[in-house]
């Protein structure tokens, strides 16, 4: 359904699940267990998975905490986009990677909730993909004291409103872990949100 034409395939993003990112996110193990899980599925299906690396100021390129968690370990044969922004697609070579692919719909896992992955959620849509947010494979810190809304509620908010994103020719939806297939979408029809 995607508005890029010749481009049927799917890929998973994995965003910023990096050492210093995830230091005290929400539901950090879950999180992580589920976004390995579907990077296990992703290879068995033979869909490509997209690693995104952040690094800033306060996130030093080649640092410790600028690794991805220990979990997670990419193999060599897949991309690995570094960025410097929130868009994971700003000032990036992640739509060429994925172009080469053919990949017309992500499915989008990762840090922060509202920050990156938000920003690429947005992103991808407006740049015409299909956008697929695994709702409990995303997770954000507390900046409560910045007066953000808990970490629960950040990804609960971001679960709803993005349920319910739609654009012409473009689907959005949010599904669980276990929902999370990598076909093409069908044409028409309404989203799924669990």
């Amino acid at each position: 359904m995607t508005t890029l034409s010749g481009r049927p395939h799917t890929a998973l993003l994995v965003i910023d699940v990096q050492n210093d990112v995830m230091t005290g996110a929400h539901e950090r193990d879950g999180v992580v267990a589920n976004i390995s899980a579907l990077v296990d599925r992703a290879r068995a299906e033979d869909v490509p998975v997209v690693w995104v690396q952040h690094s800033d100021d306060g996130l030093a390129f080649g640092s410790e905490g600028w690794q991805y968690v220990p979990e997670l370990a990419r193999r060599e044969s897949e991309p690995l986009v570094h960025k410097k922004y929130g868009d994971s697609f700003e000032a990036t070579d992640l739509e060429e990677v994925l172009a080469s692919r053919g990949v017309g719909r992500v499915v989008v896992t990762g840090a922060q909730t509202d920050m990156c992955v938000r920003s690429t959620l947005h992103g991808a849509f407006v740049r015409g993909y299909d956008v697929t947010l695994v709702s409990d494979a995303h997770t954000t810190e507390d900046l409560t004291s910045y007066g953000a809304p808990t970490p629960a509620e950040v990804v609960a908010h971001t679960n709803l409103y993005w349920g319910f994103h739609g654009g012409p020719g473009r689907r959005a939806d949010t599904v669980a872990t276990k929902e999370v297939t990598f076909a093409a979408a069908p044409a028409g029809g309404p989203a799924t949100r669990d």
